[in-house]
C-alpha cells in the first residue's frame, strides 16, 4: 500500500515533519512518499498547495494525509475546510489544551522554536556544532579539554553523525576519534585520549554491516574485507572492556537513539534551542 504525506507549515517545517515521521513510522506495512510545503505563509501559497494536495486526491486511489503546522489560524481553517485530505493540526491538538491549562492565548508566532530570538543561546549550538565539525576524525588536538565526550570506534561506525546530532540538536560538544590498526594491535588507548578517559564513549557495529558499509567507500579493498572488520571490531570491543568505556552497538540504533542512550549514560546536560 502506498500512501502520501505531506507537511504543510507557514515556517521551515521541522515540526511538523518530526511529528509526522515519527508517527508514520508506527504503519511499517504502509510505503509513505513524503512531501514537505514549508514557507506556505501568504494566501496564494496556500492555494497552490491545496490545490496540489487535491490534484493528487483526483489521481490516487487513497487521499493523502496532511500534517499541519500552520500558525495562521485562518490559514489552518482554510486547510481543513478545502482540503480533500485527512488533515491533522498539530498545534490545535496540543495548543487549546495547554491554552485552557495555562489560561493564557497562544502568541501564534511562525517559527519561535527555531528562531535566533535568544542570540546567546544560537551562538551556544553553534560552537558546539564548529567544535564537532574541527574534532571530527581526530583532526584536531586542539581545545580536546573543552570537550564534554570524546566518542570512539573503528572507521565507519557511526562516529561523525552521531557527534553532530550530538551538537546540532543539544548544543553538546562532541569530539570523535578512530580507532586505527595501530591503536587496535597495541591494545592500548591512543596517547592524545587518555588524559580524556572518563569522556571516552566507544561506538561498535557488526562486522557484517561494516562491511557493507566500507564496500561502498573502497570497494574489494582489505579495508572493506569482511576479516579485516571482524578483526577490528572483535579488537575494538576488547578494548573497550578492558578500559571500562561504556560502549553501545550501532548497528539496529537510529542516531536519535545513540546520542540520547549516550546521554544518558555519559550524564550530559541536554540544551533545548
Amino acid at each position: 500500500m502506498k500512501r502520501t504525506a505531506f507537511y504543510i507549515s507557514d515556517g521551515t517545517g521541522i515540526t511538523a515533519e518530526t511529528v509526522g515521521h515519527t508517527l508514520l513510522t508506527q504503519f511499517d506495512s504502509v510505503n509513505f512518499e513524503q512531501v514537505a510545503i514549508p514557507f506556505t505563509n501568504t494566501s496564494s501559497k496556500l492555494s497552490v498547495a491545496i490545490n496540489r494536495i487535491n490534484t493528487l486526491n483526483e489521481t490516487s486511489k487513497c487521499r493523502p494525509i496532511v500534517f499541519s503546522t500552520l500558525t495562521n489560524v485562518d490559514f489552518a481553517r482554510q486547510l481543513e475546510k478545502e482540503c480533500n485530505a485527512l488533515v491533522l493540526d498539530v498545534f490545535s491538538a496540543f495548543v487549546k489544551p495547554l491554552e485552557s491549562e495555562l489560561h493564557q492565548q497562544s502568541s501564534y508566532v511562525t517559527g519561535v522554536s527555531h528562531s535566533q530570538a535568544d542570540r546567546r543561546s544560537y551562538d551556544s549550538r553553534m560552537d558546539a556544532i564548529n567544535f564537532s565539525l574541527n574534532h571530527d576524525d581526530g583532526a584536531s588536538l586542539k581545545h580536546l579539554d573543552k570537550s564534554e565526550v570524546i566518542i570512539i570506534g573503528v572507521s565507519r561506525s557511526g562516529k561523525t553523525p552521531t557527534s553532530v546530532f550530538l551538537a546540532m540538536q543539544f548544543g553538546i560538544r562532541a569530539a570523535n576519534s578512530p580507532l586505527t590498526d595501530d591503536d587496535l594491535e597495541s591494545d592500548s588507548l591512543p596517547k592524545y585520549i587518555r588524559a580524556y578517559r572518563n569522556r571516552l564513549y566507544g561506538l561498535t557495529i557488526d562486522p557484517e554491516r561494516l562491511q557493507q558499509i566500507r564496500q561502498q567507500r573502497r570497494p574489494d579493498s582489505r579495508y572493506s574485507s569482511l576479516a579485516q572488520c571482524r578483526k577490528e571490531v572483535r579488537s575494538a570491543e576488547e578494548l573497550f572492556q578492558q578500559e571500562r568505556i561504556p560502549y553501545l552497538h550501532s548497528t539496529d540504533h537510529s542516531i536519535e537513539e545513540i546520542a540520547t542512550q549516550i546521554i544518558q549514560d555519559m550524564k550530559l546536560e541536554r540544551r533545548y534551542y
